[in-house]
Formats: structure tokens, sequence, C-alpha cells
């Protein structure tokens, strides 16, 4: 197990603890004025479906922004340098845009409460039942990546036990949660992801004037690791070396298509929140407005992470107690005057319950109402619902705390959350976009082809990779392979499984297939509601291109 390297304290002062405890203050506040508003099971889980598109598209993007990101992605500019690029510019925004214009009028429309819901009325009863407990066992595991990257920062901060701080901010994150539900995790998430901002740019900007700027900074990497350290595709032909460990064809279908849309389109923590929405038009444009703040996020994590890389050259080497993930406390030990140290700090302890909150109030969700209202306890009155997805908020809490300890033995927890994707988000995104797209697609195919794709990928990463069946350079690497292997497989099973199986009557499709309809799916739009800003369309295709434009600087 990884503990933080000695000596590795933050220099806080009163100033600093003021500020936190401030902030956990509102936290908390929040949580307890969102209570008014959680009457039924809906309020509990999906706000009522009444907030507006613009808390929903910044409790969108906060909920992905958790520590795991921040530290994560950090990690990643240390290790493989300006690659990291790739997974905000092809393995995000592509897939937040066919989530908000091509995927949202199907979720929404059909009025389900989870993604696994969405299953059921696609497929049958046994794809909805695994891929419910496939889902709810992946909530529980990135639940505890993020209470492990919290540690981190609370060791770093007041020198508690690792499991102190694991134990501690579990149940204060529990508390607020249980207390408001979701209107609780998004209203605070809001107010976290420029809590998040006031954290990372003054790391960015005083990181950057340590180094000598920018040209300080890519002088000093070039010479210690190479000039593809600092690009985009450098070295990235089929056959070639490069950091990152991956060619341009794993990039872009590895993560770029496979792991990419998988996270953003099944990923019930996103989801989620878009199915808040007030409306269909709302709940469209929630992942469109979260793309742009996005786009530029990469800079705020990616930098840290290349300073660090500079500043501390034996980072993450053999040897080293220094592990990537130690990145940014290293940066805000060595870079930020008190007061300033304080927001970061808060501003980090904000990304972690972000993070944690997204994925145990998904995680209470799919268990409450695909898990017991249908296979364990069903036709209840909507009262025990709410008072059970309470009960088992707080078991998830528990169960993430010993699931945190998993990830405390990766270097790179982006890593281990990649291949996490790589094995429960994948396969149920080709389950997904084969339902869409197919009609023929059999009701039993849903079920053989997450079986299939699950299998496929862990195979591919367990045995394949790490037993060095096939030489893949780095971890990396080996998720984009697990992701196609497992993408290929899932969708070769359903296309056999279909052939000898029975079709969905076609009448029962409506709404659930591309170029079908639900009745009454489509809203008028209100009168002076026709403004750009409004129109989904343009958001997305505004948020593709201005991430294109950004890879031009990346690309030599």
């Amino acid at each position: 197990m990884h503990y933080l390297a000695e000596g590795l304290r933050l220099p806080t002062n009163g100033l600093d603890y003021t500020i936190l405890a401030i902030y956990f203050a509102v936290v908390l506040g929040i949580g307890f004025a969102a209570r008014a508003s959680v009457k039924t099971s809906l309020d509990f889980f999906l706000s009522g479906r009444s907030l507006p598109a613009w808390v929903t598209g910044l409790a969108f993007v906060a909920a992905n922004l958790g520590a795991t990101e921040i530290l994560g992605m950090a990690a990643t500019g240390a290790q493989y340098g300006v690659a990291v690029v790739h997974w905000y510019w092809i393995g995000a925004i592509p897939a937040m845009v066919f989530l908000g214009l091509v995927m949202m009028p199907f979720y929404y429309g059909s009025k389900v409460r989870s993604v696994p819901e969405f299953l059921l009325q696609r497929f049958d009863r046994s794809a909805h039942l695994l891929s419910s407990v496939l889902f709810a066992f992946a909530a529980i595991l990135i639940a505890g990546v993020n209470l492990y990257a919290l540690s981190i920062v609370v060791e770093a901060l007041l020198g508690w036990p690792q499991w102190v701080s694991i134990v501690v901010a579990g149940f204060f994150v529990l508390a607020y949660i249980t207390v408001g539900g979701l209107s609780s995790a998004i209203y605070n998430e809001v107010l976290q992801f420029f809590v998040i901002l006031a954290a990372l740019i003054p790391l960015t900007v005083l990181g950057l004037k340590r180094v000598g700027g920018w040209d300080g900074l890519t002088g000093s990497l070039e010479k210690n690791h190479g000039g593809d350290f600092l690009t985009a595709w450098g070295g990235t032909g089929i056959g070639d070396a490069n950091p990152l460990g991956a060619n341009w064809l794993t990039i872009v279908l590895g993560l770029g298509f496979v792991l990419s849309f998988g996270y953003w389109t099944t990923n019930f923590a996103e989801v989620q929140r878009a199915l808040s929405a007030k409306n269909l038009s709302a709940a469209k444009r929630t992942p469109l407005i979260a793309a742009f703040p996005k786009i530029f996020i990469v800079f705020l994590v990616m930098i840290p992470g290349l300073v660090a890389a500079v500043l501390v050259p034996r980072i993450g080497t053999a040897g080293s107690d220094l592990t990537y993930n130690d990145a940014i406390p290293l940066l805000m030990q060595e870079l930020l005057p008190n007061g300033v140290l304080g927001i970061a700090v808060t501003g980090l302890l904000a990304a972690f319950m972000a993070g944690m909150a997204a994925n145990v109030s998904s995680f209470n969700t799919v268990f409450t109402s695909d898990i017991w209202a249908k296979y364990v306890k069903p036709g209840r009155d909507d009262a025990y619902y709410l008072r059970f997805g309470r009960l088992i908020t707080a078991i998830g809490v528990l169960a993430s705390i010993g699931t945190a300890f998993i990830a405390a033995s990766f270097s790179n927890i982006m890593s281990y959350l990649q291949t996490l994707f790589s094995f429960f988000n994948v396969p149920m995104f080709v389950v997904f976009i084969i339902g869409m797209f197919w009609k023929r697609a059999s009701m039993k195919s849903g079920v053989w082809g997450l079986v299939a794709g699950t299998a496929a990928a862990m195979v591919n990463y367990f045995w394949i990779y790490k037993q060095g069946i096939v030489d893949i350079p780095s971890d990396q690497g080996a998720n984009f392979v697990s992701a196609i292997v497992g993408f290929v497989a899932g969708a070769v099973v359903m296309v056999v499984v279909t052939l000898f199986t029975a079709p969905k009557p076609e009448a029962e499709l409506a709404g659930l297939v591309y170029g079908t309809r639900s009745p009454g799916l489509e809203e008028p739009p209100a009168e002076g509601d026709d403004a750009w800003y409004r129109r989904p369309a343009l958001l997305g295709w505004g948020a593709i291109v201005i991430a294109a434009l950004c890879y031009v600087p990346y690309s030599f």
C-alpha cells in the first residue's frame, strides 16, 4: 500500500484552517437547505426533474472534476507529458456532444431513473439486472478511488494516518448526501466547480513562474524527457516508442471512441445530472454546456503535472518514495503561501467530494430503483424507497471505504480508473449503441453482450497483458487495447446471439431505437426560447471545433 512520502506535509496555519472550516459549514448548510425539497423518492434520486440547464451543466463537469481527475491527470501529465490532452479533446468532448444530441432524447424521453433501466426497456430483465449489478460494483470502486485521493490530501494537511483520513472523509460526504439527496450533491457541485478553479489557477500560474515560464518549462522537459514528451502525437506511429506507450490507432479507437463514449454516455454518475434537468431541452444542453469548460480545464491539470516533472525529477522513479500521485501536494507544499494554500486545499477537498458524491448518489439510485425495487422488494410505497435510499447510501459509503485501500496499491490512480472503465463502461456502451441503432438486436443479445465484453476486457488485461503474452509498453496502452477488445467481443457476440434468438416486438421499440419516437417526447419551444445558446446542435459543434483547434500547438 502507498503512503504519503515522508516529509510531505503542507505548511498550513490558522488562516488556512479558517477557510476550510467556512467551506465545510457552507456545504453542510446546502445539504440541510436541500432537505426541505426532498419529499419523494424522485426528489431524492433525480431532484424532481426540476433543475435549470446551467446548474446541471456545471454539476455535470464538476462531478467529473473530482480529486481523481485533478490528482490523476496531473499524475498522468508528470508521467506521460502533453499526451494528457487526449483525455479531454479526444476522450471527452466528442462523447459529451454525442450524449447531448443523440442519447439524451432516449434517456429523458423514456423517463427512466437510471441508465440500466433503459436496458430493461430495450432488452430484458436479465440484461437489466446484470448491468445494474456491474454498475453498482463499479460505482463503489470508483468512489473508493476518490476516497483514497482525498486521504493523500488530508494526510498532507493534518498528518493523520491514511485510514483515519479515509474514514472521516467518507462520513462527511455521507452526511450531506443522505440529508439532501441529489439536489444537495448538485448544488454543492456548482459551488465546488468554482472552488476547484480557485485552487488550480494560482497553482498553475505560480508553477509556471517558478520554472521560468512556458519556455523554461518546455526547455527543461525536452532536455530531460525528449521532444515527444511535449507533443500530443509525436512518436505515436504504429511501432514507434513514446511516453504514453500507445500508438495513434489505439488512442483514437481505444480512448477516443470506446473508453470515451463508454464513459460519457453510460456512466450514470454523469447522466444522472442531465436526467435531473427540468425538461428535454435542458437535459440535451447539460453535457454541451459542460463541454466548454472541459476544453480548457486540461491546462489546469496538465501544467502542474509538467511542472512537477521539472521541479521533482525523481518523482515516480525506481527507488523514490514519491509516486506520480504526489505531484499536486508537492507543488502545493512548494509554491503556495498561506491563505492561497487554504483555498487550494479546500479546492482539492471540494473536488474529492464532487467525485465521490456523484458516484455514491448514482449508486444509491441504481441499487434502490433497479435492484431492490424491481427484484427484492417490489410494490412498496414511495416513502419506503426514500428511506431505503438513505440507508443504502450509508452502506455504499462504508463499502467505498473498503475499496479505497485497493486504489492505494496503484502509483497512478488514473491508470486504475481507466482499467475499471474498460471492464465496466465499455461493455455497457456496446450494448447501448447496438441496441439503439439496430432494431433487430434481440432481447437476449443484451445480457450476452455484457458478459462477453466484460470477460474479454478482463482476459486481455489480467492474462494477455499482465502475463506478458503480448508486449504492451504501459498500463495506459493496455487499457486502450482492453477497451477495444471488450467492444469488439461484445459486438460480435450480440450479432451472433441475435441471429438465433427472437427480436423485441417492433411496437415496443418506440423511443428506444434511433428513428423512432416516444409519444410526447418533443416539447414545443417556449416563447423567446430560440436564442443561439439554447440550440444544442450549435453548442455541440462549437465545442468540437474549439477542442480541435486546441490541438494545433501540440501537434508537432
